[in-house]
């Protein structure tokens, strides 16, 4: 008899679209929005790791307990791209969009939402 599909976690693939240009081109002030917004879903943080590119442009996770936040941006469009993937309850990957979204303050999002897991 298969097994059904066993849901490992929960991996949010999330658009922002003319995002306040700080956000996107300062490190500290995007390194903060991300560790914070997981801080308040109820993640725990364990380490952020960002790289400034040159002329403009970021790229970071955070990896917390549960799995990771990834970040890239553009901010000569006006936009990020974030991955929030974690494993466990699959509140906190929503938590977490809910705070960068409130943080970040784009004109339009967009999110797909993925669940992760083998199937036997």
């Amino acid at each position: 008899m298969p097994n059904p599909a066993k849901e490992l976690g929960t991996h949010i693939l999330l658009e922002l679209n003319d995002c306040p240009q700080e956000l996107l081109l300062e490190k500290e002030t995007l390194e903060a929005a991300l560790v914070e917004s997981a801080d308040e879903a109820g993640a725990t943080v364990v380490k952020p790791v960002f790289h400034q590119f040159s002329p403009h442009g970021l790229s970071g996770v955070v990896v917390i307990a549960e799995s990771h936040i990834a970040v890239h941006t553009w901010p000569e469009h006006g936009y990020a791209a974030i991955d929030i993937f974690t494993c466990g309850d699959p509140i906190i990957a929503s938590r977490i969009q809910s705070e960068i979204e409130r943080r970040f303050s784009p004109a339009r999002t967009s999110a797909q939402t993925i669940t992760r897991g083998p199937s036997v």
